[in-house]
């Protein structure tokens, strides 16, 4: 699985937010995590259209959680920033069709759709920064081949 640098930049960002608990502008939170402001500036504005965060301008201005971090998922925020979770050729799983060897091709992208959603809908913002994965989540971080690079 491909995970572009504005979605792991978007999680950053939030879970700076959430860390904090008060409003931050984009230049705080690119700063906070060594991240650059302009391409910054615009995942929040991907994150403000999405509603996972809201924006306020003035002295007390910047950016807030649109909702508590203990409501936003990984998953929420992957969609919002690259689309569904899964696709195949840009069509959903379910919409892909094969035929002769390839017949059965589809259950396994559904399956990997399946598979995603288990880890990425179970965790929330929250889950991340207090470093308390959900236990089916953790259990996977135990297994020593989880790390473990294959080419």
């Amino acid at each position: 699985m491909h995970i572009p640098a504005k979605v792991d930049y978007g999680m950053r960002a939030l879970l700076t937010l959430a860390a904090l608990g008060e409003p931050a502008t984009s230049e705080d939170l690119a700063r906070a995590q060594g991240l650059p402001t302009k391409f910054l500036g615009s995942i929040m504005t991907d994150l403000r259209r999405a509603g996972l965060v809201s924006s306020q301008r003035g002295s007390e201005g910047g950016f807030r959680l649109g909702r508590p971090g203990s409501e936003i998922s990984v998953a929420d925020v992957m969609r919002a920033l690259d689309g569904p979770l899964a696709e195949v050729r840009g069509l959903r799983p379910e919409l892909a069709s094969y035929e002769g060897a390839a017949e059965h091709l589809q259950d396994v992208w559904v399956a990997v759709r399946a598979s995603l959603r288990a880890v990425l809908e179970q965790v929330s913002l929250d889950d991340v920064v207090r470093g308390r994965l959900p236990k089916q989540v953790s259990r996977l971080t135990q297994d020593p081949d989880a790390w473990q690079a294959r080419h």
